[in-house]
């Protein structure tokens, strides 16, 4: 049994999150099926920070940092593109499976793995596909974020030895009283 998504509120937390078409139907093989996605996820910009992304001919990976409740940002995306892929593509049928699959980013080498991964989903790709201008964040006009800076890990600094600490007893001097000229 999947455990319960716990909620996510404005919570700074970097996201890998995966959504396919319904039937796993190519629909991004096609230009103007992508250019179409593209301008959906760009409308909804500010809803969260863009970190990287893989248009694949049946799925969609985001790497991203939600400014609200992450569930509003494919939310988003997959609502906003089914509406216009109805109005400008004219397509009756299902474009997504429901729900999505994330992945919570826990440190900066987690995210430099799903940078990797993004980029291995791409280049698997037939070539004809690969270089569609838009298909990966690193090929498209997207202005991509940086890596969170609270992912970057702690510079290490070696200051040469610990702190001097005074003992607390001295073992040559008698009670207390006598330290203490009592």
């Amino acid at each position: 049994m999947k455990p319960k998504r716990e909620p996510a509120r404005n919570n700074q937390q970097t996201y890998f999150v995966s959504f396919q078409t319904a039937q796993r139907t190519p629909l991004f093989r096609h230009e103007r099926w992508l250019l179409l996605l593209l301008n959906v996820m760009e409308r909804h910009k500010t809803e969260f920070l863009l970190h990287d992304y893989a248009v694949m001919p049946d799925h969609v990976h985001l790497l991203i940092t939600p400014a609200a409740a992450l569930e509003r940002c494919p939310q988003l995306i997959k609502g906003g593109f089914s509406f216009q892929a109805k109005r400008q593509l004219e397509w009756n049928g299902p474009v997504w499976q429901e729900g999505f699959s994330d992945h919570r980013i826990r440190d900066a080498h987690d995210f430099e793995e799903h940078l990797r991964y993004i980029a291995g989903n791409i280049a698997a790709l037939p070539e004809v596909l690969r270089i569609q201008p838009g298909r990966h964040g690193r090929t498209s006009s997207f202005e991509l974020a940086p890596s969170p800076q609270r992912l970057k890990p702690l510079l290490h600094i070696d200051i040469g030895g610990g702190t001097e600490v005074p003992p607390l007893q001295n073992k040559n001097a008698g009670p207390i009283g006598e330290q203490n000229g009592l």
